[in-house]
């Protein structure tokens, strides 16, 4: 493109240089001359615009092409930039993930942690009040067994002192009989005394 310019100017130079040269020897060739420049001319400014739109075609496509470079530059950029936020933020939910689980993990040991020791204080007012209870039923039984055994002392000393009662009324009754029969046998014989001395007397 730069060759044909160069070359079209060239010979517009010459022509120009020529023409004066020309129009003195042979003034009868003017119009032609001035025919073929004006041809010349249109066919340079014909060649000078096609230089002129080829060189801005060029530019313009260069320009798309740096352009179109650029964007793509800038998507691998921005799609980099998207990959790398993405990349971020994946780590971002799963350390929030983890910070979760962390957190729900140490709310959960608290909650088993306080239900434990509720159950342990309840364990242990349930271990005292067992104690005091046993305690109480002790206390209940051993005064129970006291009773118990003052109530038998007591029985025991009523069913002795029955049976010594029983055997005195026994021995009394005995005692009773046997003087009754003693004294039936002293009146008998004292009867039979009496009957004898009565005898001994009339024999006499």
């Amino acid at each position: 493109m730069k060759r044909t310019l160069l070359s079209a100017l060239t010979v517009l130079v010459a022509s120009a240089a020529i023409s004066p040269v020309a129009s003195a020897v042979e003034p009868a060739n003017f119009n032609i001359q001035e025919a073929r420049l004006e041809a010349l001319d249109r066919r340079t400014k014909n060649s000078v615009h096609k230089l002129r739109l080829e060189h801005l075609n060029n530019q313009t496509k260069a320009i798309e092409d740096i352009q179109a470079a650029r964007l793509d530059a800038l998507d691998a950029r921005t799609k980099a930039i998207d990959n790398i936020q993405e990349a971020r933020l994946d780590a971002l939910d799963a350390r929030t993930k983890n910070s979760v689980h962390k957190l729900r993990l140490e709310h959960l040991n608290n909650q088993t942690k306080a239900i434990d020791n509720i159950q342990e204080a309840r364990l242990d007012a349930l271990d005292a009040r067992t104690k005091a209870v046993d305690n109480i039923q002790e206390t209940r039984l051993d005064a129970l067994d006291a009773r118990t055994k003052n109530s038998v002392h007591k029985l025991r000393l009523e069913h002795l002192n029955n049976q010594s009662k029983a055997v005195e009324d026994i021995q009394a009754a005995r005692l009773e009989a046997l003087d009754a029969r003693t004294k039936a046998i002293d009146n008998i014989q004292e009867a039979r005394l009496d009957a004898l001395d009565a005898r001994t007397k009339s024999i006499r």
